[in-house]
């Protein structure tokens, strides 16, 4: 398929979802690709993607040569982001080879391995006549690189996926003088991983709207009977929906209740009215991960609205949602946007608490921590790198709130909204949630 084809069907597919993005309702679920179609158009996107983003990267870290090198079922946690759509795992022993060229000739890409991959790395290695590690240290040799690259970290796992035995053949392959040029790969192993394509981004909206139509259907009375349905019947009902949509999810999704201390009901599983609902879910599409957190509130008989304490305490969700987001910029580490964000909710009258992490192609996705629930202190390593544009992030934290109807009782509302950090600001994909969906 060529690059315009590529193009033209992602044009299609834009087309023909662009007026299905925003609605989250019940049975409204937007369109979904078939594999083959989508397998064509994550293809075009990892193009553009090795051609566009892998010299920029490779020279934003100084990096000549990158070696990503793992084995089948072992694989590196870049590797499958690597190879097309249709690759699901290595084969036997796997090497990729990425060498900058320099200016205008951009990176030569390449396999040592017993297959290549399909067009995208042509093998060098002649297997009948030559050992493998032996031809990998020959390609090395001819194109003479000064910094070769290889993943280990001991921050980041997504950088960290050479393997020890491996890396001693690699040494030994290569001898004294270009082992010493090896260097960790960590930070071109995230920048890899967590940066997204304008394509990328404008398609996610769609993978999210995927994800807020099955939730709110997920929190309707299409599928909750008060009284008779219980937050498991609902966590299966999603883990269901979204396999017969053809989806994946990364995780089991998981429903919880939240009720007054007065209500007779108490610790049940079973879903009653007047309970506050909230569901964690998220899906895997086009190799894109969202992770989204909702609530719902179940109407008592005679309600037409939720409790005005509930809807207050959604407010202040969204209010710190919207303190984090403003905190969020370029080079700014994940710990210097989570004291910033902290400080300024804190001033305001909030309790909050911050845990926000990067999305992408794994879930917690590679990329600055902001926070973790049990750190809200700083998450040394991880929370030290910084935000780059172009990537996407799972906003993730809670609020405690005070309801007078419930007493003066506390909630946690639990928020989780992903959004695309980018050059002209942050905004929420597809749309967060403002008011709590309504069970009749």
């Amino acid at each position: 398929m060529t690059r315009r084809d590529r193009l033209g069907l992602l044009v299609v597919f834009l087309a023909v979802t662009a007026g299905l993005a925003p609605p989250a309702r019940a049975q409204g679920v937007p369109a979904v690709l078939s594999l083959k179609e989508q397998a064509a158009v994550y293809d075009g996107w990892l193009r553009d993607r090795l051609d566009g983003l892998m010299p920029e990267l490779l020279r934003r870290e100084k990096i000549d040569m990158w070696l990503v090198i793992c084995e089948e079922y072992n694989e590196d946690p870049v590797y499958l982001s690597l190879v097309p759509f249709a690759s699901l795992s290595a084969r036997r022993l796997s090497m990729l080879v990425f060498f900058d060229r320099g200016g205008d000739r951009g990176v030569e890409r390449f396999a040592v391995s017993r297959y290549g991959v399909r067009d995208l790395y042509p093998t060098l290695w002649k297997a009948d006549g030559e050992d493998q590690w032996q031809a990998l240290a020959r390609a090395v040799r001819e194109r003479d690189p000064k910094r070769i690259g290889i993943n280990e970290s001991e921050v980041f796992a997504f950088g960290d996926g050479l393997s020890a035995s491996n890396k001693r053949l690699l040494v030994g392959a290569l001898g004294p003088e270009y082992a010493k040029r090896l260097v960790g790969a960590e930070r071109l192993a995230v920048g890899w991983l967590e940066r997204r394509l304008p394509a990328e981004i404008e398609v996610y909206h769609h993978i999210c709207a995927i994800a807020h139509a099955v939730i709110a259907e997920a929190f309707s009375s299409a599928v909750v009977t008060p009284g008779v349905t219980a937050a498991e019947d609902v966590e299966w009902w999603i883990w269901e929906k979204f396999r017969s949509l053809g989806q994946t999810t990364w995780f089991n999704p998981g429903v919880s209740i939240q009720r007054p201390k007065s209500s007779p009901h108490k610790d049940s599983r079973v879903i009653h009215r007047g309970d506050l609902l909230h569901c964690d879910v998220g899906i895997n599409y086009l190799r894109l991960n969202t992770d989204t957190q909702q609530h719902a509130y179940v109407l008592l008989p005679g309600e037409t609205a939720a409790p005005a304490g509930l809807k207050a305490a959604l407010a202040q969700g969204n209010r710190l949602q919207d303190i984090l987001l403003e905190e969020m910029k370029p080079g700014a580490t994940g710990n210097q946007v989570l004291a910033a964000a902290l400080g300024r909710a804190k001033g305001e009258g909030l309790r909050p608490s911050i845990y926000t992490h990067p999305l992408g192609v794994h879930g917690h996705a590679a990329g600055p921590t902001i926070g973790l629930w049990d750190r809200q202190d700083g998450v040394p390593g991880a929370g030290d790198y910084p935000l780059h544009p172009d990537t996407v992030y799972s906003i993730e934290l809670n609020v405690r709130a005070a309801v007078p109807e419930w007493d003066g009782q506390d909630v946690q509302i639990a928020l989780e909204q992903d959004a695309a950090f980018t050059r002209s600001g942050t905004l929420f994909l597809d749309r967060r949630q403002t008011e709590l969906l309504l069970i009749r």
